[in-house]
């Protein structure tokens, strides 16, 4: 049977602490006797001898103690796994983001997915350090103190928000000593579950609230149609066609929850496929040319001759500035006009942006409205909003869209001077490299 290397360097060094303290009274009792035989031939008297004893024995004493402490010291602690030890290379081809921790509570591997719940962890280190969540820190430390599984749930709020539930299981492995356990840390992304979830509950009370009045509408005209008026050939005519735009705006109200619940759902994912901007936005002033003609809106584009690349998904940003061209085509159509600039510039934080502002001349907006317009279903006007056709989702959409591509909306509106809607986009990595290949 083989001694385990840990204990036998254990033994050893209890042995070598043991063997040092003898040696250490050895000495002393020699010393003692010899200064008893001198003093008695040289008939010294007590008051010097017994001095000198005390002196010994209090020396040897001190002495052994610290022989004692020294072996404790030299106690081999059992080796923390490096990099190419089999339990790393184990919690390194595990699928969920895992940490395991030492006794005393520091990083002896973690795989690469760890990265993504805590980039401030690292090998070697104090775990509390990195995951400063206070019950994070406290589930760790009961199952430490009681040897038992532990679970707990937390939330992040920075970038994006995000929930993790964490699994502390304690190990007793061949690494551990003492009677102490090594931890294993196992996070598990909540966040999916969490917005389907909430997507269902906000659906349900959106769809509820929206819904109720359309439905009213076609309800009672179905009821007058089979009623008084069903041989009434102009009023089923003219019912019919009310109908047909409530079922229309129904329509609409459900591909706008649809498509924020969708946007809400990856929110914490951020797309890095290369988009230009410039054919985005000259593509849906096309696509809105009819709507412009038929409310005699001019409408005018000012891009530079360079592509502008953001990091991007091609849909969603079709979908923003569709949104806020065809607001401003709507709502400020007494202006006439309507102007799309495209430009660079340098980020407050750093970096270069693509900033695209939609600008329109019609009557404006209060001040107290502006900073609840990206809000669901609020409208400054509710009765002009239905009749233009709106949902009252289109700038939560765009709110929504920005947070995913960590850009930035702000609204500029007086009385009476129009309303200035500003997109600001982080520009690709490659980007200016690219713009300068171009030019």
């Amino acid at each position: 049977m083989s001694m385990d290397p840990g204990n036998e360097s254990g033994v050893t060094a209890k042995a070598s602490a043991a063997s040092g303290r003898f040696d250490v009274w050895l000495i002393a009792g020699i010393a003692i006797v010899a200064i008893i035989l001198v003093a008695i031939r040289a008939d010294l008297r007590s008051v010097i001898v017994i001095p000198a004893v005390i002196a010994i024995a209090a020396a040897a004493w001190y002495l052994s103690r610290r022989a004692r402490d020294e072996g404790a010291t030299r106690q081999v602690s059992p080796p923390a796994p490096d990099g190419n030890h089999p339990v790393s290379e184990l919690i390194a081809a595990l699928p969920d983001p895992t940490v395991l921790l030492d006794p005393d509570g520091r990083v002896v591997a973690m795989n690469a997915s760890v990265s993504a719940v805590a980039p401030a962890l690292r090998q070697g280190e104090p775990a509390a350090l990195a995951l400063r969540i206070p019950d994070v820190i406290e589930a760790i430390r009961r199952a430490s103190l009681t040897g038992k599984s532990d679970r707990v749930e937390f939330s992040e709020r920075v970038p994006s928000e995000r929930w993790f539930e964490l699994f502390v299981t304690p190990l007793r492995t061949s690494l551990s000593s003492n009677g102490k356990v090594h931890l294993l840390l196992t996070f598990r992304d909540l966040t999916p579950i969490r917005r389907v979830e909430e997507m269902r509950v906000d659906f349900v009370a959106n769809a509820s609230h929206e819904l109720r009045t359309p439905l009213a509408a076609l309800s009672g005209f179905i009821e007058t149609l089979k009623g008084p008026a069903r041989n009434d050939v102009s009023a089923r005519e003219r019912f019919l066609d009310i109908m047909e735009a409530q079922a229309k705006r129904m329509a609409r109200l459900i591909d706008d929850l649809l498509s924020l619940s969708r946007i809400e759902l990856a929110a914490h994912v951020r797309p890095d496929t290369p988009v230009d901007l410039v054919p985005i936005v000259r593509q849906v002033i096309d696509a809105l040319q009819m709507l412009a003609r038929d409310r005699g809106v001019a409408v005018t584009i000012n891009a530079p001759p360079e592509p502008l690349i953001v990091s991007g998904n091609r849909d969603e940003l079709t979908r923003v500035f569709e949104n806020l061209v065809e607001n401003a085509l709507k709502y400020g159509a007494s202006g006439k006009r309507v102007e799309i600039t495209l430009s660079r510039a340098f980020a407050v934080s750093g970096g270069e942006e693509a900033v695209t502002t939609v600008r329109d001349y019609g009557p404006g907006i209060a001040a107290e409205h502006l900073p609840r317009l990206t809000e669901r279903f609020y409208r400054v006007d509710v009765t002009e909003s239905r009749e233009q056709g709106g949902t009252g989702l289109g700038l939560a959409l765009v709110k929504h869209i920005m947070n995913r591509h960590r850009g930035r909306l702000t609204i500029e509106s007086r009385p009476g001077e129009g309303a200035t809607f500003t997109v600001r986009l982080p520009l690709f990595a490659g980007a200016l490299g690219t713009a300068r290949k171009t030019a």
